[in-house]
């Protein structure tokens, strides 16, 4: 018989170009280059308008990436304005900003800023300068460009992924660990405007020891019995570490408590809400604006220990779902 023929199967795959990650090629200006003389003819225009408001140009360089001319300028806050097209002023937002900006005694972040026919506008500056005017600035600093077109191209800029819970927490609670180094005499309730909350210094602790830790689940409750200590950062930071772990331990008879209601035949997201809520030793309890706690956080620990233990999945009634769910959609508070 005669042999038989075998041929090779030619592959069909298709080869996949990987887009080549590195450093670009070198633009824009060396550093020594960047510099411009105030007397600039790129910036001619500018720095006239600057002075034509009474205002004062600090500096003038060429912006790093595409060599436009920029000047860092002084401006009346009078003399300027936020575009009519970027977001509402939120004056929450406005006078938060306000406080931070008083607490920390200064006003560090420059708005983007472009000279129009009669006034000088802000793309995206419209809550500092809120915040310049409430505080009694006379003056505001600007970056200021020649280009009227980057106002509508500004937003695309604005790529920083904002704080959720995990990192705020992260955030503050590293901030306590390196200050607890350098000043270890120091008390938690002296850094309460750098900390700005005691639940993200408790969910800090928690994150550090479970990274995908729900604590947005316990932050409705610390922020009712959680307090900055008059005790030194070191000695502070180990009790919240205490809190921690007994927090976390509640944490894992909830979860547990969230599976039992899932094989019941429950699949809503708001089931661990649900739990939690049960388990709040201080949901109910009324309290008037700057009224004390109504109990530490070690006895309300200890109060939702003693709650998550005699929890009963069974009671459980689908009406607390869709009251947990209506409530959500109300709208939680976000640090945009």
């Amino acid at each position: 018989m005669p042999a038989k023929k075998t041929t090779a199967k030619k592959s069909t795959a298709k080869k996949t170009t990987r887009k080549r990650r590195g450093p670009a090629e070198p633009r824009g200006p060396e550093a020594r280059e960047s510099a411009l003389a105030l007397d600039d003819s790129a910036i001619k225009d500018l720095v006239g308008r600057v002075e034509a408001v009474k205002g004062a140009v600090l500096a003038a360089y060429r912006d790093p990436y595409a060599s436009t001319p920029l000047v860092l300028a002084s401006l009346p806050v009078g003399s300027i304005e936020p575009t009519p097209f970027q977001r509402d002023l939120s004056r929450t937002h406005a006078d938060r900003l306000a406080g931070a900006i008083r607490d920390s005694g200064a006003f560090l972040d420059p708005i983007i800023a472009y000279a129009s026919r009669d006034a000088f506008l802000s793309p995206n500056g419209r809550h500092r300068i809120a915040a310049a005017r409430a505080l009694g600035q006379r003056s505001i600093t600007v970056l200021a460009t020649c280009d009227p077109a980057l106002a509508y191209r500004i937003l695309a800029l604005n790529t920083e992924k904002a704080h959720n819970l995990r990192d705020r927490s992260l955030e503050v609670v590293r901030m306590a660990r390196a200050l607890a180094k350098e000043e270890p005499r120091s008390k938690e309730s002296d850094h309460a405007t750098s900390f700005e909350s005691p639940p993200f210094l408790t969910l800090g602790c928690c994150y550090e020891k479970r990274d995908r830790f729900s604590g947005s689940s316990y932050q409705s409750m610390l922020r009712r019995v959680d307090l900055f200590q008059d005790k030194a950062l070191p000695a502070a930071l180990r009790q919240r570490e205490q809190w921690a772990v007994r927090l976390l331990d509640i944490d894992d008879r909830v979860t547990a408590h969230v599976k039992a209601l899932q094989e019941m035949g429950m699949k809503s997201p708001y089931l661990r809400q649900v739990v939690v809520a049960r388990c709040n030793p201080v949901r109910w309890i009324p309290q008037k604006k700057g009224a004390p706690p109504p109990m530490s956080v070690a006895e309300c620990l200890t109060r939702m220990t003693a709650a998550v233990r005699k929890f009963d999945p069974k009671k459980v009634r689908p009406q607390e779902l869709a009251l947990a769910a209506a409530f959500s959609s109300g709208g939680d508070e976000s640090s945009g």
